[in-house]
């Protein structure tokens, strides 16, 4: 089976999105897919090396043949659509609400109305283009559950400091990710309690609010950090399927995400079951995190809870395009 994921007018960058598509186009490469990106511009991804042939086009009608064309972004659509009919059966994965690019009246029109394939990576994004009454398929990615795991004695508790997680964010996306609302929970408990300390990572310079940062952490990184964090607060507010609580989740720490529409976190985050889901409101989200705070059994139990469920009802990359190629199969 040919796949193109199009990339043309969106492109690869230092992101979790790009990072996701890479991993997805090198697995099913692995599994015996032949995978081509396609793109307007040159791989700017450099956290993650691409296994599959990634070309800059020029001319639209010399595509290669294929089985599939799936757009990965709003603005690869139009690219999609207008390649031959040659390139295979036209799709979309849409891995998020992107509101940051165009508005909703716009995505409805170019995107939801385009004569694609709808595959999306989550249950809030199936439940919104449900709400315009458009038919789609959930394609999760998997995780890295090799790379992300507990360590055998745990880290957590092992020193007086108590420490609250979170992604750092700026910029257009600070207001999406609600970085705010990370560090007002943390000002409050700082405030009231005195081993409180707040790591993060991201890709930028390290912001002021945090006692530890990590910047692009590799992957032996990003699991100590998992595991040394007691609670990881996931206040973000515009998602298709967020990748951090998850990946948190798989080193058994406990998440506080909340129960706004676009959350990213149905699909794994399950009240008082694999973490606690508040109320739309910094107030009920900072109540979540103190009763974490003190309630060291509770921490322990969803968090052992949370690596189970994302190993049982998601599992990894390799099981995850498995299914994924069963749906391409099956799509006639």
């Amino acid at each position: 089976m040919k796949i193109i994921f199009d990339l043309r007018s969106t492109g690869l960058g230092n992101n979790g999105g790009s990072a996701t598509l890479i991993k997805t186009g090198n697995t099913l490469s692995e599994l015996g897919a032949d995978v081509l990106f396609l793109d307007s511009g040159a791989n700017m991804h450099t956290w993650n090396k691409l296994n599959c042939e990634h070309i800059i086009l020029k001319d639209r009608m010399k595509i290669p043949q294929a089985d599939f064309i799936i757009a990965t972004g709003y603005k690869s659509v139009s690219h999609t659509l207008a390649s031959p009919k040659e390139c295979g059966k036209k799709c979309h994965w849409i891995r998020a609400w992107e509101t940051w690019k165009m508005s909703e009246e716009e995505i409805v029109k170019r995107v939801l109305h385009a004569p694609t394939i709808k595959f999306v990576n989550s249950i809030c994004l199936q439940n919104k283009l449900k709400q315009y009454a458009v038919d789609s398929i959930i394609v999760r990615p998997g995780y890295d559950t090799k790379e992300l795991y507990p360590f055998e004695k745990s880290l957590r508790g092992e020193c007086s400091e108590f420490i609250l997680g979170g992604l750092f964010a700026e910029k257009k996306h600070e207001t999406i990710k609600r970085t705010y609302w990370i560090y007002e929970t943390t000002k409050y408990m700082k405030n009231k309690y005195s081993n409180i300390k707040l790591w993060m990572f991201g890709n930028r310079e390290r912001p002021k609010q945090a006692d530890w940062y990590y910047a692009n952490p590799n992957k032996e990184q990003k699991n100590y950090f998992y595991n040394r964090v007691d609670v990881w607060l996931a206040p973000t507010m515009l998602e298709g399927l967020h990748m951090p609580p998850a990946e948190a989740m798989l080193t058994e720490c406990p998440v506080v995400g909340t129960n706004v529409e676009m959350s990213g976190m149905q699909d794994y985050l399950i009240h008082e079951k694999t973490g606690l889901v508040s109320d739309n409101s910094l107030e009920s989200f900072i109540q979540n995190v103190e009763r974490l705070y003190k309630d060291k059994d509770l921490r322990l139990q969803l968090g052992k809870n949370a690596r189970f469920y994302i190993l049982d009802k998601i599992g990894c990359r390799k099981a995850a395009m498995k299914k994924f190629l069963d749906i391409l199969k099956n799509i006639k």
